[in-house]
């Protein structure tokens, strides 16, 4: 169930101490298609990773492109699936084409994937708007991802997110609009202990403390810097501070 019915929650929570988490609410359709399961719940763990995945987006259609991709894969993390979610699927797939755990390589293994989504989608004649908005999480470090296609499976769609959110719920440009909207990320010192996810203004060569997320989640966004659409975020810890490097992907 989701985490703000579970009665021991309020328990558990003030007892963990992490200097990394990742956390995720799944938003799921409540209907016949959709398994509600503990083994589709973000966040993915294997073994033989450092790496866990989240992520909020949507690929369509991802059962039968893995008729490309399933040979892109390696047998130690298909083992290991136990749900039946895009997202663990491309969990697999990308630990499959990492090298190392570099920040170089994580790129380059976004990027491939991405590629082979795309070069899926074609050889199978699938084009699909295609949501990536991912966290991929080791001790210590935090990786951002903001990517995907457009309807007709291109990988630089066009657009203002804001003008084409005024089209409404359920349309092709408000669903547009979801994909180009970009990342959210709140730096700074002492983090306050509540609700308000405030911390002490400071410099980001001076921050020690650091927020991912795929929305805000104040009310107001103007503390809140952004990750747009085809960028990259790698966040480190460095002792005490937090090292911030954004790049594009190149898809």
């Amino acid at each position: 169930m989701a985490a703000f019915y579970d009665d021991n929650v309020g328990g558990i929570v003030p007892s963990l101490q992490v200097s990394t988490m990742l956390a995720h609410v799944r938003a799921a359709d409540y209907n016949a298609k959709t398994v509600l399961a503990d083994e589709n719940c973000h966040p993915f763990s294997y073994q033989g990773t450092p790496w866990i995945i989240a992520q909020n987006g949507d690929v369509p259609n991802w059962k039968l492109l893995q008729r490309e991709l399933l040979q892109h894969c390696k047998d130690e993390y298909l083992e290991q699936m136990r749900g039946n979610t895009d997202t663990e699927f491309l969990y697999v797939l990308l630990l499959s084409l990492l090298e190392s755990d570099s920040d170089e390589d994580v790129k380059r293994a976004f990027e491939e994937m991405l590629r082979l989504l795309v070069q899926a989608m074609k050889d199978l004649d699938l084009p699909a708007l295609t949501k990536l908005k991912v966290a991929l999480v080791s001790p210590n470090r935090i990786i951002g991802v903001n990517v995907g296609t457009g309807h007709q499976g291109e990988t630089d769609p066009a657009g203002d997110w804001r003008e084409l959110r005024k089209s409404g719920p359920g349309t092709d440009d408000f669903a547009l609009s979801m994909l180009l909207e970009p990342m959210y990320l709140l730096m700074g010192r002492n983090f306050h202990d509540d609700s308000t996810y405030g911390f002490e203004d400071c410099s980001v060569e001076e921050a020690t403390s650091v927020i991912f997320a795929s929305e805000p989640l104040t009310e107001g966004t103007d503390d809140w810097s952004t990750l747009e659409f085809g960028e990259i975020v790698f966040l480190e810890r460095d002792g005490e501070s937090i090292t911030r490097t954004v790049d594009r992907l190149k898809v």
